[in-house]
């Protein structure tokens, strides 16, 4: 992976390096000059007032920007925090609608007491991942003849749903409902597409699961309030539902096409670190700065050596030199990422 990583930083480091030879060797020349024509010192105090107002103009640019850009990062990290804020009070209640199913009486007789007790520990990432060899128990699940026509894994899958984290074992009595939800447990409710099961068995294959789930034995008043939470969660996509096969099928998808991708996108755009144009920016800013402006100004204001001079002006060449050859590759890198 470093390797790899290394590979792709060469359109930076290969510059970097040229950048660094030129200025070395600016820094030789323009000293040897010195050293040979006294008056080109001289030359080089005269454009010493130009030279500050160009890397002054510069640095004031990049500066300019990247205070309009940390505002507008700003802006874009509070909206994905006001959108992540309703997107979990969606997943709240459709966790809520879970945990009102999985406790119903829905479920083949010893269904429950199969899972529960006898996979006690066994979660659905692990049914889903149970190729990579890390639990016995799901692979010793999956070998095994069941009895409840397949509806165990729904009821696998409805459990990672109450979950906050994937290494949780159990579910708890009282269910947390976290102001954010772990980014671990969301990123295997992405992976292995939690909520399909209820499109699954609900909606494609209800024909086959019919007599497995009886969804009329769910308590009337459970069925009225999972509308109700339905209804939250999305008031136009449930405005005409009922409580029956095919809304909790349309719930499934729902919650797995717009709810859970956007929870994660959501996520990622809320805890953003600053991009990497702009670190790039301010790193030629704050060279600019430094050797462009400020070692220029001590110069005249403390009569410094005239090497100072030189490594001012060998530097910002140089940084010239590295935007010149870095810039558009950066760009079409950030573009592509």
């Amino acid at each position: 992976m470093k390797s790899t990583s290394f590979f792709k930083d060469l359109y930076a480091i290969i510059p970097l390096i040229f950048s660094g030879l030129l200025g070395i060797a600016l820094i030789f020349l323009l000293k040897q000059k010195v050293d040979s024509t006294p008056d080109f010192a001289l030359t080089l105090e005269n454009l010493t007032t130009i030279f500050l107002s160009i890397s002054g103009l510069l640095a004031a640019i990049i500066m300019v920007y990247l205070a309009t850009a940390a505002l507008r990062l700003k802006t874009s990290r509070d909206t994905a925090i006001d959108n992540l804020s309703r997107i979990t009070q969606k997943m709240h209640y459709f966790r809520n609608i879970v945990e009102l199913l999985l406790r119903s009486k829905i479920w083949l007789p010893g269904l429950r007491e199969y899972i529960d007790d006898e996979f006690s520990g066994l979660t659905f990432f692990e049914v889903k991942e149970f190729y990579k060899g890390k639990s016995k128990l799901a692979i010793e699940f999956l070998q095994e003849t069941h009895n409840y026509q397949d509806t165990e894994n729904l009821y696998l899958e409805l459990k990672s749903i109450l979950m906050t984290s994937p290494r949780e074992r159990k579910i708890p009595e009282n269910i947390a409902y976290p102001k954010v939800y772990n980014r671990d447990i969301v990123e295997k409710w992405l992976e292995h597409k939690v909520g399909s099961g209820l499109w699954y068995y609900f909606g494609y294959k209800y024909a086959v699961f019919k007599e497995a789930l009886d969804i009329n034995s769910v308590f009337e008043r459970h069925q009225e309030k999972i509308m109700t939470l339905a209804n939250s969660i999305d008031s136009e996509a449930f405005e005409d539902s009922s409580f029956n096969e095919v809304f909790l099928s349309k719930l499934g998808e729902y919650m797995n096409k717009e709810v859970i991708p956007k929870l994660f996108q959501f996520q990622e755009k809320s805890v953003n670190n600053m991009p990497r144009i702009m670190r790039y920016l301010y790193s030629i800013f704050l060279m600019l700065v430094l050797f462009g402006v400020l070692l220029p100004l001590l110069y005249l204001l403390f009569s410094l050596s005239i090497i100072a001079l030189i490594i001012s002006f060998a530097t910002v060449i140089s940084i010239i030199f590295f935007i010149a050859t870095t810039f558009y590759p950066f760009l079409s890198k950030e573009i592509n990422s």
